[in-house]
């Protein structure tokens, strides 16, 4: 949750249009056909949104580098002067997340890249991105764009359990999905095997190891069922590449089939020259946008902290952190704040929904931990039944306040109150305790093996877990002197 992208106003409409998950039926376009002035002036309009919406632009060596794998594999594309006009960018963003929009527009998040292991995985998935553009799938899919509101993990999370599809969970998954980072358009499963195929038909044509797509693919189902076991879900439908370009599990071994039938053994990975070119790359949040440690919540440049309750975990975004549980669902963020904390309330509730007036019985004036607040309940009727709508905001200062959106079953609104007590500043001390993390590229030596050096993991559980995914290890793989491998440490 970043501080100067919080106070501006989230705007996705522009975008409904333009993310492009992945594939559509029909034939693929000639690939000669270059990009036209119209989709690159969309894609043009559409670009700086997006990267506000996902934490800007990396610059330096990492973004560079993914910039030249990235143009390089747009050429195989044989779209007219793809070099020059595709623009590839490093998003900072701790989402595993890559996609692409009208115009060339080529995206992938670090977390994303770091997850990968050479570099034709990372050439596989910016050609697949690459292949929507070249088979235009958002084009095909504008209609059903400008039918549907875009909606990412955030709002399905907040509209679909407990509200179904009333107008209210519309309403919320839309403003869950405005604090969120993690926007997606979803394509069909035949866009989404086409882009596949057009990735690895442009591995082949490269050179590089046409079964990297497979492996990446590998990867993402893996860390999605290792984030599913650490935050304690029951599966891993989490708003990543691989869940919104659907199942990467099942798409494993289309994409193996179709390396195979390509008739190519081996192939360039430049795993080496890869691991040299992301060491040192941010892991997981970047403390400008506040960090997620277990049920704590801190933001060293905003000066605050809050823990969410047993069972529940979070997702930082942008603009706001979700909270999300079996017994409800809550958004952290911020809104306009004339220094009246009663009428920053009632303003919230009005904004929940454009169907139904939302109203609570009362404000209520506490203090929490030496913060002025201020909370309110309603009670609404749902799809699925009654539900609880609890704002909470506290004033930082004249001019600036932070409140919890949470939808609770009726009855229920109690669930979140140890996180509506939890909300503190923290001093300069502690903001200047929260450092991050980082991807530490080493090469084994003689005696290691995957338990001593996952020992070194900067995480306090499933440290082994962790490193075997991270480095695409196998249950039962081991490691060798002399391989070069990541782990993740606290950076300086």
């Amino acid at each position: 949750m970043s501080r100067t992208k919080l106070a501006a106003a989230a705007s996705v409409s522009a975008l409904s249009l333009a993310l492009s998950g992945c594939m559509g039926g029909g034939d693929i376009p000639s690939a000669s056909a270059p990009i036209t002035q119209s989709e690159a002036q969309m894609g043009a309009e559409a670009h700086p949104q997006l990267l506000s919406e996902f934490g800007g632009a990396m610059t330096g060596s990492h973004a560079q580098y993914v910039e030249q794998v990235g143009k390089n594999i747009a050429v195989q594309s044989g779209l007219g002067n793809a070099r020059e006009s595709f623009t590839v960018s490093l998003l900072n963003s701790p989402v595993n997340n890559a996609f692409a929009i009208p115009g060339g527009y080529v995206y992938t998040t670090r977390q994303l890249v770091a997850l990968m292991n050479n570099e034709a995985e990372l050439a596989g998935v910016l050609g697949h991105e690459v292949g929507h553009v070249a088979a235009r799938h958002s084009q095909r899919r504008q209609a059903a764009a400008q039918r549907n509101t875009l909606l990412g993990a955030a709002g399905a999370i907040l509209s679909g359990i407990l509200l179904g599809n009333s107008g209210l969970g519309q309403q919320l998954g839309q403003a869950a999905l405005q604090g969120s980072q993690l926007l997606t358009l979803k394509f069909s499963r035949s866009q989404e095997l086409e882009a596949d195929e057009l990735g690895i038909r442009y591995l082949n044509s490269a050179g590089y190891d046409p079964r990297a797509m497979a492996t990446v693919l590998q990867s993402l189902a893996l860390q999605n069922a290792l984030d599913a076991r650490v935050q304690g879900r029951d599966n891993a439908r989490i708003p990543e590449w691989a869940s919104t370009h659907p199942d990467p599990a099942s798409r494993v071994q289309t994409a193996l089939a179709t390396a195979r039938a390509t008739g190519v053994t081996g192939g360039i990975t430049n795993r080496d020259t890869f691991l040299t070119r992301i060491d040192g790359l941010t892991y997981g949040d970047d403390p400008s946008q506040g960090v997620v440690e277990g049920r704590n919540f801190i933001h060293p440049d905003l000066r605050l902290a809050f823990t969410v309750p047993q069972g529940f975990y979070m997702m930082n975004g942008t603009r706001a952190v979700t909270i999300n549980g079996q017994s409800g669902q809550a958004q952290f963020t911020l809104g306009p704040y004339n220094n009246n904390l009663d009428s920053y309330v009632a303003s919230v509730f009005a904004g929940v929904s454009n169907q139904q007036q939302i109203r609570p019985q009362t404000i209520q004036r506490t203090t929490v931990n030496g913060l002025p607040a201020a909370y309110g309940t309603a009670r609404v009727n749902s799809n699925n039944g009654q539900v609880d709508v609890t704002v909470f905001a506290y004033e930082f200062s004249n001019d600036r306040a932070y409140h919890f959106l949470a939808i609770t079953p009726a009855g229920r609104a109690s669930i979140f109150n140890q996180m509506f007590a939890s909300m503190r500043r923290i001093d300069a001390r502690a903001a200047a305790n929260v450092i991050p993390r980082v991807i530490d590229v080493v090469t084994v030596r003689s005696g290691d093996t995957v338990n001593s050096l996952a020992r070194r993991m900067a995480y306090s559980d499933n440290q082994v877990e962790r490193f075997r995914v991270l480095n695409g290890l196998t249950s039962n793989e081991g490691v060798r002197a002399g391989q070069k491998v990541k782990i993740v440490v606290r950076g300086s």
